[in-house]
């Protein structure tokens, strides 16, 4: 059975850079402080590669705040929103995003301009008025910002080689997403649930482990931690983006200021959201390691021969990182 991370699973350029990085990485040391380094080495190399939606938005965005011309023709939003089509374009015409994860981000755009409509329009934050590529008060770049986590997290599944240890029942993650996509909406009239629903998520996830394949050894995680990191990650891109007048908050409006740690808790739970639609595409597999620990020598040198590539997916024995 054909698993995300097989080299058969990754994009034509994928495959390319797939193998010359497997040519360059085999002549590395697999010991000692150096095969440490090359793990880490991989492991951002990977992330980079995870993230090149979201990071090719953020640079735009980033870049129009720096240079765009105050007086051009062209709103700089309208910029934006063409420039997010173009690197969308590119990815699946460069062969570096595949048409089913265009599927899966097509759906978060759709799920976040959803929101976006409603919490410009309730005054959570706001965007410049100027354009005409917009609905109401959203700008059509905003779809995208949501589509890049979309794209993170269908393509850091593959790359990784995903597993999951205990992963809860799908429908009652289903069960969760939809309530806190909901009080996304019902906070602004009733009692703000989101404390509530994050010891939920404590609840239902807490037994899950994530096991991923970074170069030649797997490694575990609390499934927990993992979205932490992540929603961290993106709370900064955040403050990239708002410095950049991408969009402000409330508290921005008389001179941007870091965008408050308070919102770590809504991109946690936006991590959910997220999570569940992505498995709904790509169902959350079990480890496939069911090998004993007691291995033949020559059965060690054939998991290391195939392991020694970027995306693979051959055996190889559970290490806790």
């Amino acid at each position: 059975m054909r698993t995300p991370a097989d080299p058969a699973a990754l994009t034509t350029a994928e495959r390319a850079i797939d193998a010359r990085f497997r040519a360059l990485l085999a002549r590395l040391p697999r010991r000692g402080a150096a095969g440490w380094l090359t793990e880490f080495a991989v492991f951002g190399l990977k992330q980079a590669w995870a993230c090149v939606f979201g990071g090719a938005m953020l640079a735009v965005i980033f870049a129009a705040r720096l240079w765009y011309p105050a007086d051009a023709g062209f709103a700089r939003n309208d910029f934006l929103t063409v420039a997010a089509v173009a690197i969308q374009i590119a990815m699946v015409a460069g062969r570096l995003e595949s048409l089913r994860e265009l599927r899966v981000v097509v759906l978060f755009h759709v799920v976040g301009t959803v929101m976006e409509l409603f919490k410009t329009h309730i005054g959570s934050w706001s965007y410049q008025p100027d354009g005409v590529l917009r609905l109401g008060g959203v700008p059509l770049f905003s779809g995208f910002m949501y589509a890049a986590v979309g794209s993170y997290l269908v393509r850091v599944n593959r790359l990784f080689d995903l597993r999951f240890t205990r992963y809860p029942r799908r429908w009652v993650t289903a069960v969760l997403a939809v309530a806190i996509y909901a009080n996304f909406f019902a906070n602004h009239y009733v009692q703000d649930l989101r404390w509530l629903l994050i010891a939920a998520v404590a609840l239902v996830f807490g037994r899950c482990v994530m096991h991923f394949r970074v170069f030649r050894l797997r490694w575990r995680m609390p499934l927990l931690l993992a979205f932490l990191l992540v929603a961290a990650f993106i709370w900064l891109a955040e403050n990239i983006a708002t410095w950049s007048h991408a969009w402000l908050y409330p508290s921005q409006l008389g001179g941007w200021q870091p965008v408050s740690p308070a919102k770590l808790a809504s991109w946690f739970l936006l991590m959910i959201i997220s999570v569940v639609l992505v498995t709904w595409v790509s169902p959350p597999q079990p480890p496939d390691d069911n090998r004993p620990a007691a291995a033949s020598d020559a059965d060690r040198t054939g998991e290391r021969v195939a392991a020694e590539t970027v995306g693979g997916s051959a055996p190889d024995r559970s290490r806790t990182g």
